[in-house]
């Protein structure tokens, strides 16, 4: 039953809610609103429900904005890819593999009839170990494809749904349950590892798949919910790339050089504190999912200093559990602390006291990717207590959208619009070019620009004092008025959102649909110089928004 229960939650985190599209002319679908490259063939593209949107040449503009998604994109990847790693090899140290790997590896040196037999075939068992996991992901994004996927990243139905399943995996590590396959199934296939030849070391590695699938699968469950919700369409696979690179490499190694297992330490109940240790990291990257549908739906649940307070108790507790002061039914008695144990321990309790002043507001730029936005804060002893910067213009409030964006989304200190064509209206009094910001609730990378790049001095006085912004948020749930609701003529969907009419925008215009792009246009809505996607290079980001500048004045 709990092997029913797990596929049908695995299932449901990855089947979209809305009927996507699968046809050849579908090119992105954000929360149900599909987008077709059907209208997109000719050199310039409209955003028709506006007059306030000129025309601007999308041949070139298209390739600019594509080449900044290649780029942001490739940086995705390798943290995907870099997260399986460190997943693979916190499974490789799980009580359902570690022990295994002697018995693994005698099988290679004493079944084989020389060295170099033995080692090529433990470098068949990992690459067959690789082309399972690898093949679990690319099932994935065939089986749903990069749609769906990138509608996970901003869809807060299925975000709480990711904050479910985490929560099981956490339940699972702390010991409450396991999460198992069927007996039968599993002994068939060990049966079938004892054939030899190619086939038997298949089996042997698909065996090791399922065997250990108690202690893996909820790493493998959340590296395949962190890639879906980076909307990356080989997400999936490069998240399993890495893992099982990881998960192989020990055993190859210790087939090549059998000496190094007595090395090892010894099997203990310190490979079931490492459970427990990552089911404390899956309740905290929970809490993350969780966040993004409260932003995006308003809840107004988790402010940052309520989501850092829960991180602060998570993290806490790791810290006491890792020095024995908590202690789980099934663990095994904590004699001493080892050296590894206690540097852990450090490291975690320093990471609870980096987050204390965060209470306070303290930007905490090296998580600040992770936590909602600053604008969340209740309570920040550097804007006077009261949370939020003061509005040096009183007519600000005024603006359209106003009271739903600048409270919980809009960094502190900055004054933007929130509706495009009343930025391009005041860009033609201040006689200024305009920053279109495509943004989100749930966009990490949005939240990591504000933090590290929009805070520094320069950037923040060129970003207020010489450009009326417009910030768009894409995934905004907040319906529009009966009489701005529209169909779109891109896309031939009903528009009845401000998200749903800020991605149609995006895509209509820029045949874009990833978080953050930053497009700089005139009052006219001419595109002045190529958008960019995130760019945490601070100088780099100063020069994009100085080279608009340039470009706007020489177009007077």
């Amino acid at each position: 039953m709990r092997f029913i229960l797990y596929l049908l939650l695995t299932f449901w985190s990855f089947a979209p809610i809305n009927g996507f599209s699968q046809e050849a002319d579908t090119l992105i679908s954000l929360d149900g609103l599909e987008f077709s490259d059907a209208d997109a063939d000719g050199d310039e593209v409209i955003f028709e429900e506006s007059d306030a949107v000129a025309r601007v040449d999308s041949a070139a503009v298209v390739d600019d904005v594509q080449q900044a998604e290649a780029k942001q994109e490739s940086r995705s990847l390798w943290t995907i890819f870099i997260a399986g790693l460190l997943g693979g090899f916190a499974a490789f140290i799980m009580p359902c593999i570690f022990p295994m790997v002697p018995l693994t590896v005698s099988y290679f040196t004493k079944k084989s009839a020389s060295r170099s037999q033995g080692i090529s075939q433990a470098l068949l068992y990992g690459l067959f170990i690789i082309a399972i996991y690898v093949a679990l992901g690319m099932l994935i994004t065939i089986t749903f494809g990069s749609d769906a996927l990138n509608a996970l990243s901003t869809n807060g139905i299925f975000n709480f749904v990711f904050f479910l399943i985490l929560v099981v995996f956490a339940a699972s590590f702390f010991g409450a349950f396991e999460l198992t396959l069927p007996s039968a199934f599993v002994n068939k296939i060990d049966a079938k590892s004892d054939k030899g030849g190619l086939l038997g070391l298949f089996f042997m590695a698909f065996s090791l798949s399922l065997v250990s699938f108690s202690c893996t699968g909820p790493i493998i469950g959340t590296l395949l919910v962190e890639a879906a919700s980076k909307g990356e369409r080989l997400g999936p696979a490069i998240g399993m790339l890495g893992f099982s690179i990881a998960l192989a490499i020990p055993f190859i190694l210790f087939a090549m050089f059998p000496s190094m297992l007595k090395t090892l330490p010894k099997s203990g109940g310190w490979l079931n504190s490492v459970k427990v240790v990552l089911g404390f990291l899956e309740l905290a990257l929970a809490l993350k999912f969780l966040s993004n549908v409260d932003l995006a739906y308003h809840w107004n649940w988790l402010d940052r200093e309520i989501f850092l307070a829960l991180w602060i108790v998570i993290f806490g507790m790791t810290g006491l559990y890792l020095i024995g002061k908590i202690k789980f039914s099934h663990d095994s008695p904590l004699q001493h602390l080892s050296v590894p144990r206690t540097i852990l321990a450090i490291i975690v309790f320093s990471f609870v006291v980096y987050m204390i002043p965060g209470m306070w507001g303290a930007p905490l730029k090296s998580i600040s990717a992770f936590l909602p936005p600053s604008a969340t804060q209740d309570f920040d002893l550097s804007s006077g207590g009261n949370g939020h910067a003061v509005v040096s213009d009183p007519s600000a409030t005024k603006k359209k959208y106003y009271e739903i964006f600048h409270e919980r989304g809009t960094p502190k200190g900055f004054e933007p619009y929130y509706d495009y064509e009343e930025g391009l209206q005041a860009a033609k009094a201040a006689g200024k070019p305009v920053l279109i910001d495509f943004t989100g609730w749930n966009c990490v990378n949005c939240r990591k620009m504000e933090a590290n790049v929009w805070t520094d001095p320069k950037v923040a006085s060129v970003l207020r004092e010489q450009y009326i912004m417009v910030e768009l948020f894409v995934d905004d749930r907040t319906e529009l008025a009966a009489d701005e609701m529209y169909k779109s003529t891109y896309s031939g969907k009903n528009i009845n959102t401000i998200g749903k009419k800020n991605s149609d925008f995006q895509a209509s215009t820029f045949n874009s649909n990833s978080q953050p792009l930053y497009v700089i246009v005139n009052s006219d809505g001419e595109v002045l110089i190529p958008p960019t996607g995130a760019n945490y290079n601070v100088d780099e980001y100063l020069k994009f928004l100085t080279d608009g500048i340039a470009a706007y004045e020489s177009g007077k």
